[in-house]
């Protein structure tokens, strides 16, 4: 099945250079667009695997498109932006973005992100229509059905976008162990030395209030490891 791509910048020379590089690399079906509300309802009705967007657009910016789109999918969203500063990169996260790329970048790095992200988000997919085993992790407060690629607590369903549950599920595999955030973006993101480590932190801080809007307990479960990184914490 094509892999469908959404390619948002409001220069046209930027996404046609993306264009091209995709292009050369795998068989995706891509659509452009250089208009914030334009590119939220083709988002809106049709299912990307990926979006590319731009933070600075007319009609509607894309921190904006990030936090409407998130409302009601979690499709993988990669920022797009001239901004390097540290609180562009954490607004953007906290919009729902998944990844981060800082302009001027090399359209080989938008390449290997992309294929990173898509690689992580069709392995959490759900493909066990047929089988009758389980891979369902179940604590008191928490439980992770990565069949269904459903997270809930006291019942009730947690909305994550794909990285946030790839983060929660390798965390609560290897309950107690400590990960140094560098480890986690290698293992979580797939890449060791192009990601910001405050990624980590941020995705973090998303997950932890999703879970304690539910569940208290289960939000505390995350712990901070301080000067290290990040656990899974359960109770005796």
């Amino acid at each position: 099945m094509t892999q469908k791509i959404l390619i948002v910048d409001d220069e046209e020379r930027i996404r046609k250079l993306i264009r091209l590089y995709l292009e050369r690399e795998e068989s995706y079906e891509l659509f452009e667009s250089g208009d914030g509300k334009e590119a939220l309802n083709m988002a809106l009705e049709m299912d990307f695997d990926c979006i590319l967007l731009d933070l600075m657009l007319p009609g509607m910016d894309g921190i904006e498109v990030a936090e409407t789109l998130r409302k009601t999918k979690s499709t993988p969203i990669i920022m797009l932006t001239a901004k390097g500063e540290e609180n562009n990169r954490v607004e953007g996260f906290e919009s729902g973005a998944d990844d981060y790329i800082v302009k001027p970048f090399s359209p080989r790095e938008v390449v290997l992100r992309v294929k990173a992200i898509l690689k992580r988000s069709s392995e959490t997919a759900f493909i066990k229509t047929d089988s009758t085993a389980k891979d369902v992790i179940v604590y008191d407060e928490l439980t992770i059905d990565n069949d269904a690629h459903k997270v809930t607590t006291n019942g009730v369903k947690i909305n994550l976008t794909p990285k946030e549950y790839e983060l929660l599920l390798f965390l609560a595999r290897t309950p107690d162990k400590v990960f140094e955030r560098a480890e986690l973006l290698k293992e979580v993101w797939k890449y060791d030395f192009y990601g910001d480590l405050r990624t980590v932190d941020t995705h973090i801080k998303r997950l932890r209030e999703k879970l304690n809007k539910v569940s208290p307990e289960a939000s505390q479960m995350i712990q901070t490891v301080w000067g290290i990184g990040y656990k899974f914490e359960v109770k005796e």
